[in-house]
């Protein structure tokens, strides 16, 4: 029973996970404010957690950890931003599909900072990640919506491994919620400025559809990812975390009408793929 409910919580999350995209191209605001209210809504829905649970959000709060706290808030901050670009500028599928080669970053970036050899299966699995994009690339033209989003897609998924390779690096002895509130804290307070020129344009629905980014597709469904490790393996839930495209692609699918190509369908197995395929130990 506990490893099922597990099995069903991991794919709650990764589901929710592919619905930001879904909610990013719902909401009719600008990237940032987006972001904004992602993290404000978050910040919200894991305070009332930590009460509940009796976390203490300043435990082993140090300058150290703030500073820390502050870079993981950037790369997650930069993240977001990019990732609202490329939904607003090429759509849910190759947005998502951009975002998802992130793994061939973060062994770019191992290697590069943490110094730890690529092998050629690491080599193969980048080489599926850059073939990949290229199918999933709708034009040669650089100027074109989609293949623009594309781009920032890949910027986002380059600026989640940042943050992966950072938390791993300088990594701080805090609950989960409590990492996850100042994370948050610090996308609020860095992009705070600049949404008060366009923060009037959104409609209510949109203030609905950004609590439920915020709440759901981030507090919860970070909750349900972390729950669902106490009785799975780190592996298993992230093969399932891994079908996020798919379930942001078929929602596109269903709501937007973006049928995805048979070249974009090929260059999107490859790269989750590239991105579920056993590292080397």
């Amino acid at each position: 029973m506990p490893q099922r409910l597990g099995f069903v919580s991991a794919h709650i999350a990764a589901f929710l996970f592919g619905l930001t995209g879904v909610l990013g191209a719902l909401i009719h605001g600008t990237p940032v404010i987006i972001t904004f209210g992602r993290a404000f809504f978050a910040i919200l829905a894991l305070g009332a957690a930590a009460f509940l649970l009796r976390i203490s959000l300043a435990k082993n709060i140090n300058f150290n950890t703030l500073k820390t706290i502050f870079s993981a808030g950037l790369a997650l901050a930069i993240h977001w931003f990019t990732f609202f670009i490329a939904i607003k500028t090429g759509g849910v599928a190759v947005a998502t599909l951009g975002f998802a080669s992130f793994p061939a970053f973060i062994t770019l970036l191992e290697y590069i900072f943490l110094k730890e050899s690529i092998g050629k299966r690491e080599w193969f699995l980048l080489f599926l990640v850059l073939f990949g994009l290229v199918l999933v690339t709708p034009s040669a033209d650089p100027a074109s919506a989609s293949t623009a989003g594309l781009i920032w897609g890949v910027i986002s998924g380059f600026a989640f491994a940042v943050l992966a390779v950072m938390n791993r690096k300088n990594a701080v002895h805090l609950a989960p919620v409590q990492l996850a509130f100042w994370q948050n804290l610090v996308v609020a307070a860095l992009t705070l400025p600049f949404i008060f020129s366009d923060i009037g344009h959104l409609a209510p629905r949109d203030y609905f559809w950004i609590a439920i980014l915020g709440i759901f597709c981030t507090a919860l469904s970070h909750y349900l990812f972390v729950f669902s490790l106490r009785s799975l393996t780190a592996r298993t839930t992230g093969l399932i975390i891994a079908l996020e495209p798919v379930y942001a692609i078929v929602v596109a699918w269903i709501i937007f009408a973006e049928e995805p190509t048979l070249r974009m369908i090929i260059g999107g197995i490859l790269i989750i793929t590239a991105a579920v395929f056993p590292k080397k130990t």
